[in-house]
């Protein structure tokens, strides 16, 4: 005796199939909330977060002015907290000439590399450069720090004929060789994301390779590399350790590259611990941790107002 096949009701299958889309649709939505007010919330604990660090540091840095003018503070260079002078000029000129002189040292090669990496180098030697810049990436600034102390100083001792070797040339090039793999590597990224056809139409026009790569690749991936220079600025202007290891931490201005001196964070670090908390020398020193966040913005700003422009031109 055959079989009789079960042809479900339509109308029945209908309410089901209603039903189920219904619950699928209640799922999504209610994930669609529970992630829109997760990211809501994670957006305002940093913003909340960040405004509590500023307003602490920058409490407790205006508590000096109460006790010493922002002339004696920004324009003396007179730093003898024991004789109650705090004079901090020379410890701004230093860490800006210290960041200049990273940067003006580490750009050009991090930009050079990044074009190696991603326009001239073959994919074998692509696939070796890579690893090892993101490697060097994650070493500890104190690495780099004991590197330069052992191995850094004693060259520049004899190639210079100074004494001691430490000074800002010292602090720029460990700190440009940390900041290089972030920038490089950022920069890379910015290069490869170009569009091939930018490129495929440099070359239908009759450009070189170098024409291509300097007239077309570079300013249409300028806003990475801007970036990247970002980031590599963040990280030079706010460095300590390595800092601390070869720049000589000498509270006076650095008039040579050869001249032990010290940065607002090298200050702060080796003072911090000695002071008591509400004294005149403490709110110095908080005072330069203040100048460095302003510092900072003030850089970030200045560097997406110039890519805004170029993006304009």
């Amino acid at each position: 005796m055959a079989q009789q096949s079960y042809e479900p009701n339509p109308v029945v299958q209908s309410i089901r199939t209603k039903a189920v889309s219904g619950r699928r649709h209640l799922r999504h939505l209610l994930a669609n909330t529970v992630a829109r007010y997760y990211f809501l919330f994670s957006i305002l604990a940093l913003c909340f977060v960040l405004a509590l660090v500023i307003l602490f540091i920058g409490k407790t840095a205006l508590l000096l002015f109460g006790q010493v003018t922002p002339a004696q503070f920004f324009l003396s260079f007179d730093w003898t907290p024991e004789e109650d002078r705090f004079g901090a000029a020379a410890f701004i000129l230093n860490t800006l000439s210290l960041t200049a002189l990273t940067l003006l040292i580490s750009v050009p090669v991090s930009v050079g590399m990044a074009v190696l990496t991603a326009e001239i180098a073959p994919a074998w030697l692509k696939r070796l450069i890579r690893p090892i810049l993101d490697l060097l990436v994650g070493i500890p600034s104190i690495v780099y720090g004991y590197l330069g102390l052992t191995v850094l100083l004693p060259l520049l001792r004899r190639a210079s004929g100074e004494g001691l070797g430490d000074g800002l040339l010292a602090a720029a090039l460990v700190l440009a060789l940390m900041v290089l793999p972030t920038i490089a590597r950022i920069s890379d990224d910015a290069i490869t994301a170009v569009p091939r056809k930018y490129r495929d139409a440099a070359y239908a026009l009759g450009s070189t390779r170098l024409q291509v790569i300097m007239r077309v690749v570079l300013p249409a991936a300028g806003r990475g590399i801007l970036t990247a220079v970002i980031l590599g600025m963040t990280r030079a202007i706010g460095e300590t350790m390595a800092v601390v290891m070869v720049i000589g931490n000498t509270p006076q201005l650095a008039k040579t590259l050869f001249t032990p001196a010290s940065v607002l964070t090298s200050n702060i670090v080796m003072q911090i611990s000695n002071v008591e908390f509400d004294s005149t020398w403490n709110y110095a020193l908080h005072m330069m941790a203040f100048l460095l966040l302003l510092i900072s913005f003030l850089l970030i700003l200045i560097v997406r107002f110039l890519g805004r422009k170029r993006r304009e031109g």
